[in-house]
């Protein structure tokens, strides 16, 4: 009971700063879409024999490459429902544009890294085949707008360096073209890798420009535009890095209500409270999500219920609800019923939410970002 009041207390300090709106606006912003996760349901049982508490984490147990079903059942939920502009929902797909090239850093033994756009990644897994022709449908019916969330989401750096001294683990987990894994009680974005735009020192601060650079030139190649925001793997990047996002046309920074921003390199980091229409020396804004739906995470909460509540502290701030709903929850190559649970979620809360405030508009993060900037 205290936490719940505590959580709705939150709720309201985190919607109060900020920029306002007497529109009733949602976005949706999903991270993941692109990177790789877990190979196969084959490959997570045999990893969980050998001892691996995979089954413990709800991305390792669940997260994969997209699949044509993932993105089919999506588009149909989303393109089933339509605002007071006849606009229907729409999903910000914050693309990972990058993974590892296995092959690649084998055959270097390790010494080097080195990545393949994710739209190779498609060609090697099975039932991805018609991906790409989805996405675009998605995007030309106005369902989809992909952003950039990293050129990958692995810590380079990091995971190559482990790779090198011999982890024997890692080298396992490899050897089924994975990056990370769930390590237990203890396990963190920084153990398991997945801080990808986190810079501990100097050296990886500079190095951290090529990676932005090439990965928003990526982005533009595979999807025709540049991308206008980021939202970093984690939520956790380096008010420096702020710079590198400006100088290569990022206007908005998604974030959740606190970026976390490294010391150094132990796992403290400077806890930065961000608010909606916030912005920085370079011009650049933040948004902040300030709902959460993440069904997969725990399926003893009501997340339509819950999700519905945070949307109403938001409009009675007058702030758009900005909802985050991470890929996992529809991925189902692994396990198919996880996928369905969610899009039932999805399509309750979306139809829910018209009843209850016939007057909403769908948005994406950069047409959010757009109407921030103008006013």
């Amino acid at each position: 009971m205290i936490s719940k009041v505590k959580q709705n207390i939150m709720c309201h300090v985190s919607n109060w700063p900020g920029w306002r709106t007497d529109r009733t606006i949602v976005v949706i912003e999903s991270d993941d879409w692109g990177s790789i996760r877990m190979p196969s349901r084959e490959t997570l049982n045999e990893l969980i024999l050998k001892g691996y508490p995979l089954e413990k984490c709800t991305y390792s147990s669940n997260d994969a490459l997209e699949t044509n079903k993932d993105l089919e059942y999506l588009l149909d939920i989303l393109n089933s429902v339509r605002d007071a502009k006849g606009h229907p929902a729409i999903f910000t797909v914050n693309n990972i544009v990058a993974n590892p090239d296995f092959k690649k850093i084998k055959e270097a033994n390790f010494r080097k890294y080195f990545y393949e756009p994710f739209v190779a990644s498609l060609e090697r897994f099975p039932n991805r085949d018609k991906v790409m022709s989805l996405y675009r449908k998605g995007i030309d019916e106005k369902l989809l707008k992909p952003q950039f969330h990293g050129r990958e989401h692995v810590h380079a750096d990091h995971w190559i360096n482990t790779l090198r001294n011999g982890s024997q683990k890692l080298l396992e987990i490899f050897d089924h073209d994975m990056f990370t894994y769930y390590k237990g009680e203890n396990s963190s974005c920084k153990s398991e890798f997945l801080d990808a735009l986190a810079a501990y020192d100097e050296n990886q601060l500079t190095s951290l420009e090529t990676k932005i650079k090439e990965g928003l030139d990526l982005f533009e190649e595979i999807w025709g535009y540049r991308s206008k925001t980021i939202i970093a793997p984690c939520y956790i990047w380096n008010r420096k890095t702020e710079e590198f996002f400006h100088r290569y046309g990022i206007n908005l920074i998604q974030s959740g209500r606190v970026q976390k921003e490294p010391t150094g390199n132990e796992e403290k980091y400077n806890l930065i409270r961000r608010y909606t229409g916030q912005k920085n020396k370079y011009g650049q804004v933040y948004t902040i999500r300030n709902v959460i739906f993440e069904p997969t995470s725990d399926p003893s909460i009501d997340w339509v219920d819950k999700a519905l509540h945070e949307i109403s502290t938001a409009f009675l701030w007058k702030k758009p609800a900005i909802i985050s709903a991470h890929r996992v929850n529809f991925s189902g190559s692994i396990n198919p019923n996880n996928r369905e649970k969610s899009l039932d979620c999805l399509y309750e809360l979306l139809n829910k939410i018209l009843k209850k405030w016939p007057e909403v508009e769908f948005m994406s993060s950069d047409q959010l970002a757009k109407l921030i900037m103008d006013n």
